[in-house]
């Protein structure tokens, strides 16, 4: 049989030892030639009179040596981890708090003692202080960076609330990079939908501020689309629910919150996939918010080679019909999965939209589809095609609004839903390989696409060949 032994014991030797009085307080000179490490203290011993060190409240270690008493992680102790009912267990040096969710304040220690803050907090509930981010990031560290390049560095971390994140953290100092951190700021602080990157939050305690959204884990749409052969790009069935998701979240920026929102920057780099391959629209820095009159505004120019609406960029007027332009030519990159910035296109045929224009208008655009598509798609094909051209007409005006490209796709899905099993990647064959020869040039379709296509191919040399600003 055995049974544990305590041993109690004490320093004296080399240390004058004063009488032990009940204060069981040290000299001075004892603390420092005994504790050596940060958070300890020292103890006279009253029975004997020796000295002792122990770890203070909160810590845990050797404090004979330096650095031996380190912080005790109560948050990892599930009775105290348990105890924060109404919130989470926060850690801080030496002891702990049960903190409420972010946007939310009141006891945490209650069930459900937490409280959605009032419209005043929101201000307050977007701050982040820098210290949990650093905290968030392992003080920033390289094993972090999850993307970046010349305007700055992305970082993936964990905040106290257990939200994975993306923490993008800028270089550069320009006023144009702080007037975009202001505008992306306002504008998706206001904005909650399912396919619309959300803004956690900002950090101001830095030189350049720090922006903070959902972690989004799966790339770009552009970098699902644009992968090298042999293997197979995104099916079909995905592309079409993608763009139907885009044109819901654009429908809904343009027509459903208080004060409508141009994005002005679409294109397949901007579309975030999350875990599931759910679409989200992201990089709201250019967006402007829509005029009451909705005449459109006068702006410099801005967006993206290849996707920049060319009415835009020759009279400077600014509406939401841009964003349907660009929108047209993500559909475009869709079908022929051809990149609308090749420089070969551009130098060729002038881009990629006005060689899509020009081979529908021949009947011909077999020529440039995706053989994929043709592969597993059905007759919405077609009419993809149709709202594409629809969507990348040269006049602002004959262009649909994005409400009614969100009807139009959303009534291809369902009726490429009843064709497909769910979460199969593979569709039916499709059975006629020539798209071009469905569009007969004497139906009054046909024909707002040719006179569309010739409209385009007066002006494409002047419009497509400059390089718009980025």
């Amino acid at each position: 049989m055995s049974s544990p032994i305590v041993l109690q014991w004490a320093v004296k030797q080399g240390l004058s030892v004063p009488a032990a009085d009940k204060s069981a307080k040290c000299p001075g000179d004892v603390v420092s030639r005994l504790c050596k490490s940060d958070n300890s203290n020292c103890r006279q011993e009253i029975n004997d009179g020796g000295f002792t060190c122990h770890c203070s409240k909160g810590y845990d270690g050797n404090p004979y040596i330096a650095d031996g008493c380190q912080d005790i992680d109560e948050c990892n102790i599930p009775s105290i981890r348990q105890s924060c009912l109404g919130g989470y267990c926060n850690n801080l040096p030496g002891h702990y708090e049960c903190r409420c969710p972010r946007g939310t304040h009141g006891n945490a220690s209650e069930p459900q003692g937490c409280v959605t803050n009032s419209a005043t907090d929101i201000a307050e509930r977007m701050i982040i202080p820098l210290d949990e981010l650093a905290k968030a990031t392992d003080n920033f560290n390289k094993a972090r960076e999850i993307g970046g390049g010349g305007h700055g560095t992305v970082y993936k971390g964990i905040l106290l609330d257990l939200n994975v994140v993306a923490i993008k953290k800028s270089k550069i100092t320009l006023q144009k990079e702080i007037d975009e951190f202001i505008n992306e700021v306002a504008i998706l602080s206001q904005i909650n939908h399912k396919n619309v990157v959300k803004l956690f939050g900002c950090c101001l305690e830095t030189e350049v501020p720090l922006l903070v959204y959902e972690f989004i884990p799966n790339g770009t749409l552009d970098q699902h689309l644009h992968i090298e052969e042999p293997k197979r790009s995104l099916s079909w069935s995905n592309r079409l629910r993608i763009a139907t998701e885009i044109s819901t979240s654009l429908a809904y920026l343009h027509s459903s919150v208080s004060i409508p929102i141009i994005h002005r920057d679409i294109k397949s780099a901007n579309i975030l996939l999350d875990a599931t391959m759910t679409s989200k629209i992201s990089d709201f820095g250019a967006s402007r918010y829509i005029p009451v009159d909705n005449k459109g505004l006068t702006t410099r120019i801005q967006g993206t080679f290849g996707y920049l609406d060319p009415e835009c960029f020759n009279t400077g007027r600014l509406n939401e019909k841009s964003d349907v332009y660009s929108f047209g030519v993500i559909l475009v990159e869709l079908l022929t999965r051809k990149k609308p910035t090749c420089s070969h296109l551009s130098n060729e045929y002038g881009g990629l939209v006005p060689h899509f224009l020009n081979l529908l208008a021949s009947r011909n655009l077999d020529q440039i589809m995706d053989p994929q598509v043709l592969e597993e798609g059905g007759t919405e094909v077609q009419q993809v095609v149709t709202l594409a051209a629809s969507c990348i007409n040269i006049r602002g005006e004959e262009r649909p609004t994005m409400r009614q490209v969100e009807l139009a796709l959303e009534g291809l899905q369902q009726g490429s839903n009843k064709k497909y099993k769910k979460n199969d990647m593979v569709a039916e064959e499709f059975e006629n390989r020539s798209i071009g020869g469905n569009y007969p040039s004497r139906t009054s379709e046909g024909q707002r696409v040719q006179e569309s296509s010739r409209r385009y191919s007066l002006e494409q040399e002047m419009m497509m060949s400059a390089r718009y600003p980025r």
